[in-house]
């Protein structure tokens, strides 16, 4: 008898979780990459000297709040307060804020910093709830393909929503545009939206107790702080968790700083950035769906050592790199890299975490991520302030080989039972 179709491990079950990723790059490309960025350093806030460090700020507080809170979060989540409802909430958060920056005007700089915190919360701290339901949707010899089919998900949500938005960007950011600009923040909110609902009609939450009280959130603190005095005898997801920390904080930062580097070094043009990041995002997509594949046959942490190897690589061609036709492709190997390092950094811990603590523990693993997009960007630029930036390039390898030598120390686990303190 075949199982339901709504049932985990479904093809349903998957692709409404993999439309989950296609929906959220809306907000991500559309409001922390593209559209607004712009928006509020030239119009909101005026374009003057403190424009950059406003937008920066903002980010920043953001990042803190959701590095903070997520590991409580996932604590109150596995407790019982379930996973698709923190989703939802966060969810619907992140939507209202986005959809109400349509209305943040030239000069409302308070109200333009204060909304894109909110939004930026609900799309991170939601995160933390959708990474935790992969071990639910699949099993354990499909983690990486499942993970990749995500991400590449979202790489084609961000084309797509990149091509939709390119119309109402087409006329710049000048007085007689700034509606259709607007108007891209309804519709990202719109996609975010509307692509996320197949995840909450069709896949169900395997928890069996759904509800959030005095009761679970006392429990959720409990189960945090034994979480937090044991953490020393899960060694294995400390080193795991540490080298993240690391070789994220250096594809973060490459990420980061690229178009700054292809324009200031290389001197690209605005449409030539345009293009070198479609180019990123297609190989990002073909990269997260065949390294996916490629983890479930050669092992998920033998194709990340791959794929960091693949990074460092990438790092020492960008130091030498003087044409702008290399630096194209050097960025689409970049994006073969960074496809495949989020899909399998995902699906490896999802491979090595207690059953029982996954929502708890991808709550660490968010805070892990967040918490690393400090240290690199400051060294970054430090060196490139200091000397220049192709040995501020170089100086992320640092983290990229820390990382990588730190990841050689995590055990995979043979059967499928999870791992328990050592």
């Amino acid at each position: 008898m075949r199982p339901p179709s709504t049932g985990p491990g479904t093809r349903r079950s998957i692709v409404s979780w993999a439309l989950f990723d296609f929906a959220n790059t809306a907000f991500y490309v559309t409001i922390l990459t593209v559209g607004y960025p712009l928006y509020f350093r030239e119009i909101v806030a005026g374009g003057g000297p403190y424009a950059d460090a406003l937008w920066g700020m903002a980010f920043s507080i953001s990042m803190v709040v959701v590095a903070l809170v997520s590991p409580l979060l996932g604590a109150v989540a596995d407790a019982g307060g379930g996973k698709k409802a923190f989703l939802a909430l966060f969810t619907a958060l992140c939507v209202i804020a986005t959809a109400a920056l349509s209305g943040v005007l030239p000069g409302m700089v308070a109200a333009g910093i204060a909304l894109l915190v909110l939004a930026n919360i609900g799309f991170e701290a939601g995160l933390v709830f959708y990474d935790a339901f992969l071990p639910e949707i699949t099993t354990e010899r499909s983690y990486g393909r499942v993970s990749g089919y995500g991400f590449a998900a979202g790489y084609a949500g961000s084309l797509l929503t990149l091509a939709a938005a390119f119309p109402l960007y087409a006329g710049g950011f000048g007085e007689e545009n700034l509606g259709n600009v607007r108007l891209s923040f309804l519709m990202a909110a719109g996609i975010f939206l509307l692509f996320s609902l197949p995840l909450f009609f069709f896949l169900p939450d395997r928890q069996r107790v759904h509800r959030l009280d005095l009761e679970v959130l006392q429990s959720g603190f409990t189960r945090l702080a034994g979480t937090f005095r044991s953490l020393a005898q899960y060694r294995n997801i400390a080193w795991f968790l540490g080298a993240y920390f690391l070789y994220v904080d250096g594809i973060n930062t490459i990420i980061i700083f690229s178009s700054i580097f292809a324009r200031e070094t290389l001197g690209f043009d605005i449409g030539e950035i345009v293009v070198f990041f479609a180019i990123i995002q297609t190989t990002a997509l073909l990269g997260s769906i065949a390294f996916g594949v490629l983890a479930d046959h050669l092992g998920h942490k033998r194709t990340l050592v791959i794929t960091l190897l693949l990074w460092l690589s990438i790092t020492v061609a960008a130091f030498f790199v003087t044409s702008k036709l290399a630096f194209t492709v050097i960025g689409a190997f970049a994006g073969i890299a960074l496809g495949s390092s989020q899909s399998t950094s995902r699906s490896l811990m999802s491979r090595i975490i207690p059953k029982d603590k996954k929502t708890e523990f991808f709550g660490f693993y968010s805070f892990f991520g967040k918490a690393s997009a400090i240290l690199g960007p400051v060294v970054f630029g430090l060196v490139s302030s200091l000397l220049n930036q192709r040995l501020a390039i170089l100086s992320v390898g640092f983290f990229l080989l820390a990382g990588l030598l730190l990841l050689r120390r995590v055990h995979v686990p043979t059967s499928s039972g999870p791992e328990v303190p050592s």
